[in-house]
């Protein structure tokens, strides 16, 4: 049990806000500021988990008496990460690289929960979606990318959008975790935490 009195979700990203509420009512957002620049050779597993933790910590740290929740998704293609486009040529860029093609996705996720002594503890869970792409054409790629406009999305797609049309299929033990926050674990977590779910 935590001495937390307060949900905090360390994110300013709506898809994660409009996914925790599915779990609980009361919780506000609030920005973690922290640098999210990967650190040499890390692989796109750790770096979502290294970064799922920051989060969680940094704003923690301010917020004593709060329960706070990280998350953070790494997109991966032959080894290497694949970040958020950020531009309508990038996004194309990145979708031609992965038709036809397997794009994992590792989505992060930390409960940090300050203990009745004070001291803060971290739980943190990692989940595996694989994305298989269709083979795609240029002319689907740019309809999509101008209908949709995924620029802030790892991989240049949203799943819960237009762009689940992209895949042959998707396998996954945790639907919501391709959206940004895995709420299979994130229930897991929280209830070790101590807070009643459903």
């Amino acid at each position: 049990m935590t001495a937390a009195t307060e949900l905090i979700l360390a994110s300013t990203s709506r898809y994660r806000r409009e996914l925790l509420a599915r779990l609980v009512r009361d919780f506000r957002a609030v920005a973690p500021q922290i640098d999210e620049t990967p650190a040499a050779g890390e692989q796109p597993a750790g770096l979502a988990e290294r970064l799922a933790q920051a989060k969680a910590l940094a704003v923690a740290e301010r917020y004593a008496s709060a329960c706070v929740i990280g998350s953070d998704q790494v997109a991966e293609l032959d080894g290497r990460a694949i970040g958020k486009p950020g531009s309508r040529d990038r996004a194309i860029e990145q979708l031609v690289a992965s038709s036809g093609r397997r794009v994992v996705f590792h989505t992060a996720v930390c409960v940090a929960s300050r203990r009745l002594d004070g001291s803060v503890q971290t739980a943190i869970a990692v989940d595996r979606t694989d994305a298989v792409f269709r083979e795609l054409t240029n002319e689907e790629i740019a309809r999509y990318v101008d209908r949709e406009s995924p620029l802030d999305a790892a991989g240049s797609f949203k799943s819960e959008g237009l762009g689940i049309a992209l895949f042959e299929r998707i396998e996954t033990s945790d639907p919501t975790a391709l959206v940004g926050l895995p709420l299979i674990a994130l229930a897991s977590l929280l209830r070790n935490a101590g807070f009643v779910l459903p």
